[in-house]
């Protein structure tokens, strides 16, 4: 595990959590992913194998406000635009899952975002 390359490391984090954390009709699940550059986030009930809404911060309405989407503020955007989306199709609560990221930087403030525009988890 020593030469494992960072990306490695998250992805087998994501896949121990990912064990535990299952989305449903009633409470989907918001996975949350990250690069460089952008960041994204979906709402997916893995019941059915679909994904009921998503934000991202290459979306065209989202990138004019933006501009860079790899920084907090467009996270604090996305997780705004991915709350407001849930809400208005209905969904009130989800099961957070960050995807094998440590929770802090951009992907505590997406998720700050979102649990100020009204989602619960």
């Amino acid at each position: 595990m020593a030469n494992a390359s960072r990306n490695d490391r998250r992805l087998k984090r994501h896949a121990r959590v990912r064990k535990n954390v299952f989305g449903t009709p009633e409470k989907p699940r918001m996975c949350v992913f990250r690069s460089n550059s952008n960041i994204s986030v979906q709402i997916i009930d893995d019941v059915n194998g679909k994904t009921l809404v998503s934000a991202s911060s290459v979306d065209k309405d989202l990138k004019k406000e933006i501009g860079y989407g790899g920084n907090k503020e467009a996270a604090k955007k996305v997780g705004k635009a991915i709350g407001e989306k849930a809400i208005a199709k209905g969904i009130k609560t989800v099961c957070f899952d960050r995807g094998g990221y440590i929770f802090h930087g951009r992907v505590k403030e997406l998720a700050d975002a979102a649990r100020e525009a009204g989602l619960e988890f």
